[in-house]
């Protein structure tokens, strides 16, 4: 099974940019998008529903704004849009597919850059998923976890760390809320399990030269539940087209739907 993630940054601009020729190429069996910046009722068009796909938006009530989509080549059985939790669901920021006993979530975390408030929001939802994330990993259920996490965790995860440790996305609460999800809680940064090298990137800035010279940070990930991690066969960073500052993340796992059903 192939899923990929991405942060589009605009649904609507990654299309013109090629994304969905790309999905039709590269054929992933789940595809989880985050910020699509744009309501049901503006994507009318079939592209946005690719050929052969199960999709589901779940939307910002703001127009122009985060929310996230999955599409999947295999019908779920259940799809959860939100976590019942109302400041965080009018974002967008978060869909659930479920296949039996396995979930497949696409999850767009709260950025802080852009304002002292923001950070505080992101605190409190690093402070209120974390129980959530302690439930799931204990309920007897398997899960990806898909998504841009706006955390890089190591200072191998980011060119320019010496300078941005006190930036949001790289701040030390922010990191240690994740060495807590993985050494504690028991989660697996699945890229991880499959390759520790440096400049392993999944975004960059827009400003100067970041893409040029590779000056970028790992914050999408595929985080994911232990039972899956034997299962876990092949990463890859796409970069060979540009569909936003972000690129895709393609893992694939060895395993299928059935495998989880009955």
């Amino acid at each position: 099974m192939k899923i990929t993630s991405v942060n589009t940054n605009g649904i609507r601009s990654a299309a013109r940019k090629g994304f969905f020729d790309w999905v039709q190429r590269e054929a992933p069996d789940i595809v989880c998008v985050q910020e699509t910046k744009a309501q049901i009722h503006q994507l009318g068009d079939a592209i946005f529903c690719p050929e052969g796909y199960h999709c589901r938006y779940h939307d910002a009530e703001r127009p122009g704004y985060s929310g996230v989509a999955i599409y999947s080549r295999h019908e779920p059985d259940a799809i959860i849009e939100g976590l019942d939790w109302p400041e965080f669901d009018a974002e967008g920021r978060y869909l659930e597919f479920r296949y039996g006993r396995l979930s497949v979530v696409s999850l767009y975390m709260p950025s802080g850059s852009s304002s002292e408030l923001r950070q505080q929001i992101k605190f409190k939802v690093m402070d209120r998923l974390m129980p959530i994330l302690r439930e799931y990993r204990n309920n007897g259920r398997e899960y990806i976890i898909c998504g841009d996490w706006n955390i890089a965790h190591k200072e191998i995860d980011l060119r320019n760390w010496r300078g941005n440790q006190k930036n949001s996305g790289f701040l030390p609460e922010e990191r240690a809320w994740l060495t807590e999800l993985f050494d504690e809680v028991g989660w697996v940064d699945a890229f991880r399990v499959l390759n520790q090298e440096p400049d392993q990137y999944t975004w960059w800035s827009n400003r100067g030269q970041a893409w040029a010279k590779n000056v970028g940070w790992r914050i999408d990930y595929h985080i994911i539940t232990p039972g899956l991690k034997d299962r876990l066969k092949s990463a890859a960073i796409y970069k060979d087209e540009r569909f936003s500052d972000h690129a895709p993340l393609t893992l694939t796992y060895d395993m299928k739907v059935s495998d989880f059903r009955g």
